[in-house]
């Protein structure tokens, strides 16, 4: 029997035959996964605080910056054909990988219910809406089990027999749909002349856009591992995800200016005529379960070495528990704080493989004890007080700058000290 793509152990890089996604696969799969009602609700945020042209500006900066980001982090997937969290260890130390591996697989169970919780309450929405029949549970069972079929199928799976068929098409018109319904109901011309009424800079909205696609960051690699090469992985994820980003930011600021913001953006669309298209929408929300459900379950394989099949499948198990259990607000905060490390981390490990080492990897070398990535006791030092200043940044200025933003500024500081640290002789330290 043929060994399925999500047994590969994600601390070996994938064999060259099985390296099989096209940048038309890539575009596919990452201006799928940037489209959704949490991308939509995002950009609602941004408005009234910042006018219409204000967002939307906002929306081009900050998805240029955070996909040209992404774009990187793919690239280390496919240079390497390692799992995020393996590729990671040059930069850390192969102990020292443990605590953002670890840390990843929380906010992966976290957001892969919250992604579950989101679809079932829209969809209950939708049939209370149409039919006046509400039914919670079931909508979150249904859509949960349907993201862990696509987790335990493996990325290969779900991007060549789905996305790339037919799964692209009904996501594009859905999206067609979305735009059609916002300029047929509304004068552009009057929303784009309503003044900001403030509470946000210009700053922080480039801030809110580029964290979308840079939540991204801790999961891509495992995808882009299965590129056929690093050029075609960069442009196909950083465009797809910039299309979707600023096609979906806006439309969700554009929607929430419309209605007054007195509504979720799933009952401003079920009231709004486009509940066929939120439908489609919902349908499409379930990869981003899925790469959150097999994520964790690539992110728990570099750590306890069982196959990836398996953990997804109790991941999605996990994360339908705990859509149906837990509100949604007693975790909330909690992970977006814990999101919070992964900026920095990702200036550590992108100025680790673009300028440290160069995009040379000693693949042999990532789980040896005593080898070239061991450095002291397993841990690199100069990465992990680099990822931890980094940190230190963000809470800075997410208490005292918050107009600024904290993602960008913790990334860049975070990955300019490991190049200085380095420059200085300090390698191995």
């Amino acid at each position: 029997m043929a060994t399925h793509e999500t047994d590969y152990d994600p601390l070996t890089p994938v064999a060259s035959g099985r390296r099989l996604l096209t940048g038309r696969d890539s575009f596919a799969l990452w201006f799928s996964l940037g489209i959704g009602l949490l991308v939509l609700q995002a950009g609602s945020f941004l408005v009234p605080a910042l006018s219409l042209p204000q967002a939307l500006g906002a929306i081009l900066c900050g998805s240029l910056i955070g996909v040209l980001l992404l774009g990187a982090a793919g690239v280390m997937g496919t240079d390497t054909g390692l799992a995020t969290m393996a590729g990671i260890r040059p930069a850390l130390g192969v102990r020292g990988s443990a605590l953002p591996a670890a840390l990843n697989v929380v906010q992966l169970v976290g957001w892969g219910a919250f992604e579950i919780l989101v679809m079932g309450d829209a969809a209950n929405q939708l049939a209370k809406s149409a039919f006046g029949f509400e039914a919670p549970a079931f909508w979150t069972v249904l859509f949960g089990a349907l993201a862990t079929a696509l987790a335990v199928l493996g990325p290969l799976s779900f991007v060549r027999r789905f996305l790339r068929d037919w799964g692209i098409w009904l996501v594009l018109a859905a999206s067609l749909w979305l735009t059609y319904a916002l300029l047929a109901s509304h004068d552009l011309a009057k929303l784009f002349a309503r003044p900001a009424t403030g509470g946000m800079g210009f700053g922080a909205g480039v801030d809110l856009a580029a964290a979308m696609p840079m939540s991204w960051l801790p999961l891509i690699a495992d995808y882009s591992r299965f590129g056929r090469s690093p050029g075609a992985t960069f442009r196909g994820s950083a465009l797809g995800y910039f299309v979707a980003n600023v096609w979906f930011l806006g439309l969700g600021a554009t929607y929430a200016l419309a209605s007054g913001g007195e509504a979720s953006i799933a009952v401003t669309l079920a009231t709004a005529g486009a509940g066929l298209a939120l439908l489609m929408i919902l349908l499409d929300e379930t990869d981003n379960a899925f790469a959150d459900i097999h994520s964790a379950g690539v992110s728990t394989g570099t750590l306890l070495r069982l196959p990836v099949r398996t953990l997804a499948l109790g991941f999605g198990a996990l994360c339908t528990v705990l859509a149906l259990l837990t509100p949604l607000g007693q975790y909330q905060d909690f992970l977006l704080l814990i999101g919070s490390v992964f900026a920095p981390l990702f200036g550590v490990v992108l100025a680790d493989h673009f300028v440290v080492r160069k995009r040379r990897i000693l693949a042999d070398e990532i789980d040896r004890r005593g080898g070239a990535y061991w450095f002291t006791g397993g841990l690199r030092l100069t990465g992990l007080g680099a990822w931890l200043a980094g940190v230190a940044v963000y809470q800075l200025m997410s208490r005292a700058f918050p107009e600024i933003g904290a993602t960008l500024p913790s990334l860049v500081a975070a990955g300019t000290l490991f190049v200085a640290l380095n420059v200085r002789g300090l390698r191995g330290a």
